[in-house]
């Protein structure tokens, strides 16, 4: 379930899903709420997405996130034309 709040992210958790994504939070911001989550549900899985590119990437790293997830990777690759035969 996509969040952008800790709140949402609990409410979330508590009704049963098992993935929080934690979108377009400040690293502060997603350390805290992930924090909060892990506490109050340990098997829930935490990913952070949203305005993280390489760069930057560290800071959104911590013990209470799962995975993250960057969009950068794949926003500017070019298209490949091209066909399958069978």
């Amino acid at each position: 379930v996509e969040c952008s709040s800790a709140d949402e992210a609990l409410a979330a958790a508590g009704a049963g899903a098992d993935i929080i994504l934690l979108d377009n939070l400040a690293p502060q911001e997603l350390h805290a709420a992930a924090a909060q989550v892990k506490a109050a549900h340990p098997g829930v899985t935490v990913e952070a997405s949203g305005g993280i590119v390489l760069g930057t990437l560290s800071q959104f790293l911590g013990p209470h996130i799962d995975v993250v997830s960057m969009g950068c990777l794949t926003h500017s690759a070019p298209a490949l034309d091209f066909a399958l035969r069978v």
